[in-house]
């Protein structure tokens, strides 16, 4: 019985590692349309009886602002282009300090891999997924592609997901044509787009909002990630 358990367990690693590896490498070429994230946000409006519209609108790299890009580095991951998909320092650091709610170290590639392969929770199963398909995607897509789907997916208001999205909904024009500031705007609420508003920013937004701007500048502006 115990020699067949484990030749049933070996199987389904097996398979899982194939469809794991497939998965991700279709996903290296085509639009990311929906993810898990969105449809547990979708659940839990109608479960609340609110309005369960999903605004997302996928724009490929090329389309987005640069500066919307440098922002989103600037703010969540300045070594995004440097490390192989997790911060050790910054982990680190987290991990070093004492707070009562424990800073945020996770990755934009990180991010990417629990936005678009699993669902949000705390628990030690989650955070192995995480992880490998966090190793995944820095194996197989580049950074420009990571920071593409990033850009595409990650939720930057209430029910809006991704920057395209948000930038029609919020300053009534295409992702392409972004200033800096409205870009550093769209990275504050980052944290927390369902508190934080990109239309009406409170004093911590806006002061968010310059930090960022000024963290872009002394990265060096765009050129910081011109080559991913």
């Amino acid at each position: 019985m115990f020699r067949r358990l484990q030749f049933i367990l070996l199987r389904f690693l097996l398979f899982f590692t194939v469809l794991s590896v497939v998965w991700v490498f279709i996903l290296k070429f085509l639009p990311v349309w929906v993810t898990p994230y969105m449809l547990s946000r979708k659940v839990e409006a109608l479960v609340d009886g609110e309005d369960s519209e999903l605004f997302h609108d996928w724009e490929p790299y090329e389309n987005i602002s640069k500066e919307v890009a440098l922002a989103v580095v600037a703010s969540e991951d300045q070594n995004f282009p440097k490390h192989w998909g997790f911060d050790f320092n910054q982990i680190y650091n987290a991990v070093k300090e004492k707070r009562k709610r424990a800073r945020g170290a996770s990755t934009i590639s990180q991010q990417v891999a629990k936005n678009v392969f699993l669902w949000h929770g705390r628990s030690l199963v989650r955070k192995g997924l995480e992880a490998y398909f966090t190793i995944l995607i820095e194996l197989i897509w580049d950074k420009e592609r990571i920071l593409e789907v990033y850009l595409n997916v990650a939720e930057m208001g209430k029910m809006t997901f991704g920057v395209e999205a948000a930038s029609l909904r919020y300053y009534n024009k295409s992702a392409k044509k972004l200033s800096r500031h409205e870009a550093a705007r769209i990275a504050a609420v980052l944290p927390n787009p369902i508190r934080f508003s990109i239309k009406n920013p409170s004093a911590y937004v806006n002061k968010r909002t310059n930090q960022i701007v000024r963290q872009m500048r002394y990265l060096g502006g765009q050129k910081y990630i011109d080559e991913l």
